[in-house]
């Protein structure tokens, strides 16, 4: 079983897209795996990595420019399906002998295409009128196909919107199927994966597990591991697995760095320790972080400070054990994919997270990162199949340093404390209406200004909360959640009444871009 997932291989090549991660994930949500490479990765690694076809993504050059980015030729030397999608399909006609040129008429949004050839890549995606909804991103377009190839769909504007060579295998789309604008996307990339490449269906969750219990057992043996828990979807599911795969060789240290949401400290105590039988070793270090806090009101050295603190404590914790070989770590695919991309210039740090990476040197463990070629919702769906609850597993996203990036300026208990209740106030009003699971991030954020009240016939001076609450589906892009202002009005009204400390609260009504989905 665990031979098909690692030989059903898909490959793609970015060219710098905004949407080439979520091509990656669609292809997985096909049950084939696949990874993600640079444009440019070496040629020996992409022979060495077999992949049963590739994919190139979109990207932001032109191809007509001069030192705009081509396939590598070993992509046409393989023998297998590949698949261009916006400036893949243009670098590969122009690599083949056909021609790009400016479009005198950009297409950007939602487009109907003409289906001329519906078997195929394009088999099962028109509708009655011989048409079918896509999302288009393009200035520029084919203006002539290479050699071999014949057009399969249209558009008043862009002949070719799609083409092909059956011969070669070689197919283009000059718009986007990873996005869910386009109506038949996940079709169209099923029909590459499946009938054109010849994958099966074998990347699952059942079988992810079975394959990762297999590898885990392998590396660590008989030793000890240790695993930093933080309660977060990520360390969860690396707790769940690592127990499963070698029970009590496992030791997992929650750093309660008092900056966590209301109870959850105990939660994560109730779970692991209680409910599974984790051996889970809680440090309290609220005082020490808060102390290391104190006066520090910039975001960026508030970061600094948690997640100093967070690896002292850590290694403070880990020197008391005996005989640790490994250090297990929730390193995803994402961060894999991020990393790689800042070593080569072509991403910029927006803000430091803490992990448990900067240890002193003597803490030399070798590393375990199980979910490391895994994206965040196969993290999930794994931590269900684990028997992780789902409420816990599908939980908003919680920042790395927690609520000191949600309490503006200096952080101290008391803002804590007062903003720990606000917050559990929205989320049980946002589940009890049903609206938890419609936003993807809502949470509460302490103002450290005081506005005026008034309390039956006295005056209360008192701190501000806003809520925020956003819906998106890449955290690249977000709108403000349009919440019912019933709904609204009820939160405010109960946070207002149970919390003494707190005399107004304001609804952040403000889209990324230009702003960002935290506040700091």
């Amino acid at each position: 079983m665990t031979q098909n997932i690692t030989t059903d291989r898909i490959l793609i090549l970015d060219f710098g897209s905004q949407y080439s991660q979520l091509i990656a994930r669609r292809v997985r949500e096909a049950g084939v795996y696949s990874e993600m490479y640079a444009y440019d990765h070496d040629e020996d690694d992409i022979r060495a990595f077999n992949p049963k076809g590739i994919i190139l993504s979109g990207g932001p050059e032109s191809v007509y420019a001069e030192g705009s980015p081509r396939a590598p030729q070993v992509v046409f030397e393989l023998g297998v399906p590949v698949l261009g999608i916006c400036y893949g399909f243009q670098t590969m006609t122009a690599q083949l002998g056909g021609e790009v040129v400016a479009g005198s008429v950009k297409e950007f949004g939602y487009a109907k295409i003409d289906v001329q050839v519906e078997d195929g890549l394009l088999a099962g995606v028109k509708d009655a009128n011989n048409q079918t909804q896509v999302w288009m991103s393009h200035g520029d377009k084919v203006a002539k196909l290479a050699d071999g190839f014949t057009t399969t769909s249209s558009t008043p504007s862009c002949p070719f919107a799609s083409a092909s060579d059956e011969a070669r295998k070689l197919y283009g789309v000059q718009f986007h199927p990873e996005v869910t604008h386009t109506e038949k996307g996940v079709e169209l990339i099923a029909n590459f994966v499946h009938n054109i490449c010849g994958c099966g269906s074998e990347w699952n969750s059942e079988n992810i597990i079975e394959m990762r219990v297999a590898q885990l057992r392998e590396q660590i043996g008989n030793e000890k591991v240790l695993l930093g828990l933080s309660g977060g979807v990520d360390s969860s599911v690396v707790a769940a697995l690592l127990h499963r795969a070698i029970g009590d060789q496992l030791t997992c240290v929650f750093v309660d760095n008092g900056l966590l949401r209301l109870n959850e400290g105990d939660q994560v105590m109730q779970m692991f320790a209680e409910n599974m039988g984790i051996r889970v070793i809680r440090a309290d270090a609220e005082n020490r972080f808060l102390s290391a806090l104190a006066g520090v009101t910039d975001p960026e050295a508030k970061r600094k400070i948690i997640g100093r603190e967070f690896i002292e404590v850590f290694a403070e914790e880990a020197r008391k054990l005996d005989g640790v070989k490994f250090l297990a770590q929730g390193t995803i695919y994402p961060d894999v994919i991020e990393s790689a991309a800042s070593k080569h210039g072509k991403a910029h740090v927006i803000k430091s997270h803490h992990n448990v990476g900067g240890l002193p040197d003597d803490l030399a463990f070798e590393l375990v990162e199980p979910l490391r070629d895994l994206f965040k919702d196969e993290v999930r769906k794994l931590g269900v199949a684990l028997g992780l609850p789902h409420h816990m597993i599908y939980r908003h996203p919680f920042p790395g340093p927690g609520l000191g990036v949600r309490i503006l300026g200096e952080i101290k208990k008391e803002y804590a404390d007062i903003l720990r209740l606000a917050d559990d106030i929205f989320m049980q009003e946002l589940r009890e209406s049903g609206w938890y699971d419609k936003t993807a991030q809502a949470f509460a954020v302490f103002q450290p200004v005081k506005s005026v009240g008034v309390v039956g016939d006295g005056r209360r001076y008192a701190w501000v909360i806003a809520l925020r609450a956003v819906e998106t589906v890449d955290f690249m892009t977000a709108r403000f959640a349009h919440l019912p202002y019933d709904l609204v009005d009820k939160i405010s009204t109960r946070i207002m009444n149970e919390i003494a400390d707190v005399s107004r609260v304001v609804y952040d009504v403000s889209s990324k871009p230009p702003a960002t989905i935290e506040w700091e």
